[in-house]
């Protein structure tokens, strides 16, 4: 390989460059839109001639081989055109995983890989190991690879990611769980979609370590249609269903994040530095000092003896459902925006056991109305974040939860799902100091 075009200007694609430029690669950076201002600074720098607003079809078909950015679908027109053509076209993990000599832990899933990628990070570098995290988390792996050499490289990887791969196998790979997601990329088939997720063990081999949802329906419905060479090592709810239990099994682990998803998380997150060699201490010390990232069953502040927890990173029913098991007094749920074709159905039973308020937040609420009525007893509706938090100060009695865990996105009246979030949190905290005046 001697050249190398790449498709995407975004933090992977850039990644990619520079990692290719660092490793005296000819390479040319190509994006159908527009390349912000930052990374157009990057790319000059380091002299790696790009283009913006079209791609030069040329100038890709003379490369060896053609990295692909996750978020350019296969059916884009230039990247078809190079796969007829017979190019090679890998993805930016795939690309990464080439020049890199430490040992990877890659981890996905529907939902949770954030998290658990988080976590897992966490505990090796409280144990002072040499580790990055990176791909679907912050930085590119590519970026990394550009800077240094970790010894630890921890990965959260998307489908979208996992296309296109031919030799990238982690030494330990996790699947979560596999719940409907994004199959508008991929023919609207969930063959396929979970294809792309058991690719991050496709090419492990038997001196490697594959832990996974053995819960899962999706999953395990699968797993022995897939011809996997790898040390296989299931995560059941029997493990963890009454906490995260030491290795001799006489104690717990210190751990304080919500919800039962997350002991799922924690439980992978044991399993991974058991293989790596950590200490029982070293593991508990990890755990213990961890914190999540916000919007994500965020505590925010409890007064009045009501507690207000910020879950606005919640914008899909199976992430809600998540939330609302964790619950464990009477709740009061802010909920709604865009809706994302949701069935509410499986939420239903939880609803009527943990829910006696539902606030509607946002332009659009008849279907998030019409789901729930009935079954939650009173269901109001604002488009203000700052009427959502008074109006469930006003129906809360002690001990109740205030949950803000949309199930939808944010796009009706938030930027994204981080203003809603920080919305809520400086909503509540505001009401908070106006009550202790």
């Amino acid at each position: 390989m001697k050249s190398v075009a790449i498709i995407g200007g975004g933090e992977s694609g850039v990644g990619a460059a520079l990692l290719a430029k660092k490793s005296g690669l000819d390479v040319f950076l190509s994006d159908n839109g527009n390349i912000d201002d930052k990374s157009k600074v990057e790319l000059i720098s380091k002299t790696i001639p790009f283009e913006e607003g079209g791609h030069d079809l040329n100038r890709l078909l003379v490369a060896d081989v053609v990295v692909k950015s996750p978020g350019v679908p296969d059916h884009a027109p230039a990247l078809r055109m190079l796969k007829e053509k017979g190019r090679k076209v890998i993805s930016e993990i795939e690309f990464g995983y080439l020049f890199y000599s430490g040992l990877t832990i890659g981890i996905t899933g529907s939902n949770g890989k954030t998290t658990t990628s988080g976590l897992l990070y966490h505990v090796l570098h409280h144990a002072g190991l040499d580790v990055e995290l990176g791909g679907n988390y912050g930085k590119s792996f590519a970026r990394i690879l550009s800077e240094r050499q970790p010894k630890y490289m921890v990965l959260e990887v998307s489908s979208f990611q996992l296309d296109d791969i031919e030799t990238f196998a982690p030494h330990i790979s996790m699947l979560l769980n596999i719940t409907p997601d994004h199959l508008d990329r991929y023919n609207y088939n969930m063959d396929e979609y979970a294809a792309a997720k058991f690719n991050i063990a496709a090419k492990q081999t038997a001196d490697d370590y594959f832990i996974y949802n053995g819960d899962d329906p999706e999953i395990m419905s699968r797993l022995s249609t897939y011809k996997l060479n790898v040390q296989k090592i299931p995560v059941t709810r029997n493990q963890y269903d009454s906490g995260l239990r030491t290795k001799d099994g006489s104690g717990f682990y210190d751990f304080s994040l919500l919800g039962r998803h997350n002991l799922l998380n924690g439980q992978c997150v044991v399993e991974a530095c058991r293989i790596l060699g950590l200490s029982e201490n070293q593991i508990n010390d990890g755990l213990s000092s961890f914190v999540n990232l916000p919007h994500r069953l965020e505590p925010v502040a409890s007064f009045e003896g009501v507690s207000y927890i910020n879950d606005s990173k919640a914008t899909n029913v199976d992430s809600v459902f998540y939330a609302l098991e964790a619950m464990n007094t009477p709740t009061i749920w802010i909920a709604g925006g865009t809706d994302k074709g949701n069935d509410y159905e499986v939420l239903k039973p939880l609803v009527r056991e943990k829910v006696k308020v539902l606030i509607c937040l946002g332009i659009d609420n008849d279907k998030l109305k019409q789901s729930f009525e009935g079954i939650v007893p009173v269901i109001l509706e604002t488009r203000s974040v700052t009427q959502a938090v008074s109006l469930a100060h006003n129906e809360a009695e002690k001990g109740d939860v205030v949950l803000l865990s949309p199930a939808c996105a944010s796009f009706d009246l938030f930027k994204n799902y981080m203003d809603r979030g920080d919305q809520f949190k400086e909503a509540v905290l505001s009401y908070q100091k106006i009550l202790e005046i």
